[in-house]
């Protein structure tokens, strides 16, 4: 993390805990705990008597199912993040391990990889 000033620790440790609480809201709203993970949800619980109902419940579970997945990958990122930056790792490339270009790290502050090793 020596490529990283305080203040630009700050600033990306401010980032990532503000994505944090906002992924936190949309998984709340899309989905319910289960366990230590998430699962996609509807706001009907069961079967329901009305087959409008029923048709409206399995399309919204249709849609947060996938959703809540991408934004619980997202969440596991950022806590990862926020893990190398307490452990002093943060910044650095999980393949080469040379350092990841602050422009990376501005734009997607949870980057585990330098710009040529990116997924």
């Amino acid at each position: 993390m020596s490529h990283l000033s305080e203040d630009e620790l700050s600033d990306l440790r401010a980032n990532l805990e503000a994505e944090r609480d906002s992924l936190d809201e949309e998984l709340a709203e899309h989905g319910r705990k289960v366990g230590k993970g998430w699962q996609g949800a509807s706001e009907s619980v069961g079967e329901e008597a009305d087959p409008n109902d029923a048709a409206d419940n399995i399309e919204e579970l249709s849609t947060n199912v996938p959703l809540v997945g991408e934004l619980e990958k997202r969440h596991k990122e950022i806590d990862k993040a926020l893990e190398k930056m307490d452990k002093g790792t943060y910044g650095t490339c999980d393949v080469c391990k040379e350092p990841i270009d602050m422009d990376r790290l501005e734009a997607n502050p949870a980057a585990a990889t330098c710009v040529a090793h990116a997924p």
